[in-house]
């Protein structure tokens, strides 16, 4: 899948790559000038973060970090410790 850069430094995003990321007109692309490769990310506005974080509820209030992880990874079966000569 190809874009053609303008005169003006515009280019089109090809539908199928739009659809695929969900992006609609007025969606703001934040470009990463650190990346060795052209790298866009679709921007999320500190209202829609605002958002998110008042609507967070922890939804495992009751258990601890590690009862946490056992519950979302399954329990997790540590090797044998090797004895030391």
């Amino acid at each position: 899948m190809k874009a053609t850069l303008t005169s003006k430094g515009q280019i089109t995003i090809p539908l199928k790559v739009r659809t695929k990321l969900r992006l609609k007109p007025g969606d703001v692309l934040d470009f990463d000038e650190a990346s060795p490769f052209l790298k866009a990310t679709k921007a999320i506005s500190a209202e829609a973060w605002d958002d998110l974080a008042a609507a967070w509820q922890d939804p495992f209030p009751k258990l601890t970090a590690a009862e946490t992880l056992d519950e979302l990874r399954g329990p997790v079966e540590l090797p044998a410790k090797r004895r030391r000569r």
